[in-house]
C-alpha cells in the first residue's frame, strides 16, 4: 500500500485530504448549527418528542435489516457463482447486472407502482424493500466480486479435492473469507435504505408504516415551516448510521481496499 515517508509527501498529503474532505464537512457543519439556533438543544426535545418518532426508527429499522439480509444473500452467491463456478455465459449474466446501475430510481418509479398493486403489497414494507434491494445488488455484486476473485484458486481446488460440494465450499470458504467487503456492502446497503425518501413517500401511505426519513413533513405545512425542527430531524436520522459505521470501520475499510487492489 502507498505509504508518504517524507515530512514534505505527508504535508501535502494530509492538505490533499483536507481539501477534497471540506465541501463534504461545511453541508455538515452547517446542519448542525442550523438545529441549534433559535431554541438550541430544546430543537431536538421537540423532535424526539413527536410520538411517531419511535415507530418510524422501527419501520425504518425493519426496511433496512430486510434490505440488507436479501441483499447479502442474493451478492454473495452471485459473487461466488461470478468468480469461482464454471457457468456458461457468466460474463453476459455479469454485464446485465451492471447495467441496471444506469437506471435511476425515479424512473422506475411507474413500473414498480403498478408491480406493487398487482402484487398485492402497496402499503407494506415489502413495496419498499424488493425495490431497493434490487437496486443495491448490482452494485454489491460488482465490489464482492472482485473481493471474491483475490482469493486463491487454490484454496478452492483443494476442498474439491477433498469431496465439498458448491454448497459447503461457499458455507465454510466464501462465507468467513468475505467479512471485509461484507461489512462494506452493508454500510452501504444500510445507508441506501435508511436514508432513502422516494420510496417510502411513493408506496407507504399509512402513517403507521411510514419511516424516520419522512419525520421533517411533522415540521413542514401549509402555515409553518421550522427549518430548525427540519435540520434536527436529518441529525436524528444520520446518527444510526454514523454508528454503524464507526463499529464496522476497520473491516469496511479492509474490503473496499481489499477489492480495490485486485
Amino acid at each position: 500500500m502507498f505509504e508518504a515517508r517524507g515530512r514534505l509527501a505527508k504535508i501535502l498529503l494530509q492538505l490533499t485530504l483536507t481539501i477534497m474532505v471540506l465541501p463534504y464537512l461545511f453541508p455538515l457543519i452547517t446542519m448542525v448549527q442550523g438545529s441549534l439556533s433559535g431554541q438550541g438543544w430544546r430543537n431536538y426535545k421537540i423532535t424526539l418528542g413527536v410520538s411517531a418518532v419511535p415507530l418510524f426508527f422501527r419501520n425504518s429499522a425493519i426496511i433496512a435489516a430486510g434490505t440488507i439480509a436479501i441483499v447479502y444473500v442474493c451478492t454473495m452467491l452471485a459473487a461466488y457463482g461470478f468468480s469461482k463456478l464454471h457457468i456458461r455465459g457468466k460474463e453476459i449474466f455479469f454485464w446485465m447486472i451492471l447495467v441496471a446501475l444506469t437506471l435511476p430510481e425515479v424512473v422506475l418509479l411507474t413500473p414498480l407502482f403498478a408491480t406493487t398493486i398487482k402484487m398485492g403489497i402497496y402499503n407494506t414494507y415489502w413495496a419498499v424493500i424488493l425495490p431497493l434491494a434490487a437496486l443495491q445488488i448490482p452494485f454489491a455484486v460488482l465490489l464482492t466480486r472482485n473481493f471474491v476473485n483475490g482469493i486463491p484458486d487454490q484454496l478452492f481446488e483443494a476442498v474439491r479435492v477433498d469431496g465439498a460440494s458448491a454448497v459447503r465450499t461457499f458455507w465454510y470458504i466464501v462465507v468467513p473469507l468475505t467479512r471485509p467487503i461484507a461489512a462494506a456492502v452493508l454500510i452501504f446497503t444500510l445507508i441506501g435504505a435508511w436514508n432513502d425518501y422516494l420510496l417510502p413517500l411513493v408506496f407507504l401511505q399509512s402513517p403507521s408504516e411510514q419511516t424516520i426519513t419522512l419525520l421533517p413533513q411533522y415540521f413542514i405545512g401549509q402555515f409553518s415551516d421550522d427549518q430548525t425542527k427540519v435540520l434536527a430531524s436529518a441529525v436524528i436520522t444520520a446518527i444510526p448510521e454514523i454508528v454503524a459505521y464507526l463499529c464496522l470501520q476497520r473491516l469496511f475499510e479492509r474490503g473496499l481496499t481489499a477489492g480495490a487492489i485486485k
